[in-house]
């Protein structure tokens, strides 16, 4: 397990600005209600939605709206959500994969196509992406949680894989089957953690040019801003410089 490696910024998103808090809620409600729809409404005995819960917490999400997302799926109304995933490559070469959550998958499809059009990019098919990346669990503590050794000792006892310690955190990394016993064992041991998330990790970071940054962050900004898109990843390596 490696302790003292860098802690890649791999999931791209905006700051947490008063602008965007609508849009960020309305993403953690929807994954809160499918959540709740595929097993059952109680947190206590859905792993999967006490998972939704707890990243929304974490961002202060006010405790009605996510009664209102869970009441959601007991009437029924998150029978057309689709989980999908869109692969393509942006500027310098670099590899992304879109995770979208949406009631209309043509229109899902043609919005992110167009996105990816217009902003320096191409939309690769299923499976074109996907395989220079490792699906994983991902934990993400404080730095004030504990020292290296202290952090690195729970992740061992939890049975995670690998923990990645900076000036900005731990994320400790789980097989991704294993993520919800490790965030238990983890809880357990350390508290709450910050965020409690299933992400893909780059297999290699690709080195991205200055000239090529601000066409790549203005993809990524464009995929974040539409309703459906929950998650961008991405195997860019940007040079703090850049």
């Amino acid at each position: 397990m490696a302790g003292h490696s860098k802690f890649k910024n791999i999931q791209f998103r905006k700051d947490r600005q008063d602008s965007i808090r609508s849009k960020l809620f309305s993403k953690f409600s929807r994954d809160i209600t499918l959540a709740a729809k595929a097993g059952v409404p109680d947190p206590a005995a859905n792993s999967r939605l006490r998972l939704a819960i707890a990243n929304a917490k974490a961002e202060s999400m006010p405790k009605d709206n996510i009664d209102r997302a869970i009441k959601k799926a007991q009437g029924g109304d998150a029978d057309t959500y689709e989980e999908i995933r869109y692969e393509g490559f942006g500027p310098g070469g670099v590899s992304l994969i879109v995770e979208v959550l949406t009631d209309n998958r043509n229109r899902a499809a043609a919005n992110v196509r167009t996105v990816f059009g217009k902003n320096g990019g191409n939309m690769g098919d299923a499976g074109s992406v996907a395989f220079m990346f490792d699906r994983l669990g991902q934990i993400v503590y404080p730095l004030k949680t504990g020292s290296e050794d202290v952090i690195m000792e729970a992740a061992i006892d939890a049975g995670a894989h690998d923990v990645i310690s900076d000036e900005d955190g731990h994320a400790i990394f789980t097989a991704f089957e294993d993520l919800n016993d490790v965030a238990e064992a983890l809880e357990a041991a350390l508290g709450p953690a910050k965020s409690t998330a299933l992400i893909w990790k780059a297999k290699t970071d690709v080195p991205v040019v200055a000239a090529d940054v601000p066409g790549l962050m203005k993809l990524i900004d464009a995929l974040d801003d539409d309703d459906d898109v929950q998650n961008v990843w991405t195997n860019a390596d940007i040079e703090e410089e850049a």
